[in-house]
């Protein structure tokens, strides 16, 4: 099992505002008795990109609640901890792919604290988004989850140009640079 301590402990922030969410998402991992509690005002989240190495494709979804075209991922479900086993299992669920690997390998490709917006009685938060990449070899088998959550196999340029949010955007800039 990896913590996400370790793995923060070997990541290399690659801007002063990736270096600034990293230091605040180490303090609550090192100073929350569950970082990944989603009551509290900013929580740890584990998600992933996912890429069909073959076509250079990558999978995105349409999330209601941010009404953007997002990564997969999301909570920890209880007694949870292993960022990338929870990455794993949030994308077999959004995306229905049974075959997800990590790719190049289990380690973080980006960091990231993003604002969520309130949805009924649960206010606007921050999600403290541990990404990773994920591969697929059978893309084909892709189903969303919902029915208001569709998928999409996109180039690289076709999300960069899809998705609204500037995190994803630096995320795929990052995956651009591992599939070349």
């Amino acid at each position: 099992m990896v913590t996400a301590a370790a793995l923060l402990a070997r990541y290399v922030p690659q801007s002063t505002d990736e270096a600034a969410d990293v230091a605040r998402i180490r303090q609550l991992v090192d100073t929350a008795d569950n970082p990944w509690h989603r009551a509290t005002p900013l929580h740890v989240t584990a998600s992933a990109l996912i890429v069909h190495r073959e076509s250079e494709r990558v999978l995105l979804r349409w999330h209601q609640r941010q009404r953007a075209w997002l990564h997969v991922g999301g909570h920890g479900d209880p007694g949870e901890t292993d960022p990338v086993d929870i990455a794993l299992r949030e994308g077999r669920e959004e995306t229905g792919l049974t075959d997800l690997t990590p790719w190049p390998d289990p380690e973080l490709v980006h960091v990231a604290i993003v604002p969520v917006r309130a949805k009924g009685d649960e206010p606007a938060h921050e999600h403290a988004d541990l990404r990773f990449v994920l591969a697929t070899s059978r893309p084909d088998t892709a189903r969303p989850e919902k029915p208001d959550a569709e998928l999409r196999w996109l180039s690289l340029t076709e999300a960069h140009e899809t998705t609204t949010s500037p995190s994803l955007r630096e995320t795929l800039t990052r995956v651009e640079k591992l599939l070349s």
